[in-house]
């Protein structure tokens, strides 16, 4: 029997994200599992991890996460309340997190610290129909040993 402890639901507050966030939190009551709500914002600063373990340069911020500044994480966390802190309702097992960096790497590196056992996302977010035809997603997901969930809107 499949057994779900920890959800990672990813938004960039799109359609598809929308739709993909009622499916993370049907399974997240149904599982009686953690609700693990992530917001990665697109970043100002040219410089972005694109692998998964990389080193942090020295003195790249307090906490040696990245190029990023406090406004960009407090607005991000604002936005990402707003959008789903009363959609929750009376589900608690959920918590609200803000990575920042580059999307795909930052949802692996997230998944893997927390022991996340299922992804659910839109099938196509914002940024990614500029970027990738209808159905593809970023070559990193492909290899990861954690079940993936893409939920559509109808088009």
């Amino acid at each position: 029997m499949i057994e779900y402890s920890n959800i990672l639901f990813c938004t960039d507050f799109s359609e598809d994200a929308n739709i993909a966030f009622l499916h993370a939190l049907n399974l997240a009551r149904k599982y009686e599992a953690r609700l693990h709500i992530l917001h990665v914002p697109h970043s100002p600063y040219t410089y972005t991890r694109n692998v998964v373990d990389e080193d942090i340069p020295a003195g790249t911020s307090k906490d040696g996460e990245a190029f990023y500044d406090q406004a960009i994480i407090d607005e991000a966390q604002i936005k990402l309340r707003t959008a789903y802190q009363d959609r929750v309702g009376d589900f608690k097992n959920c918590e609200f997190v803000v990575a920042c960096g580059a999307p795909d790497v930052e949802i692996i590196r997230y998944a893997k610290k927390s022991n996340i056992d299922l992804i659910v996302m839109g099938a196509q977010g914002k940024s990614e129909s500029d970027r990738f035809e209808r159905g593809k997603r970023w070559p990193a997901y492909r290899n990861m040993p954690i079940a993936m969930s893409w939920q559509s809107g109808a088009r």
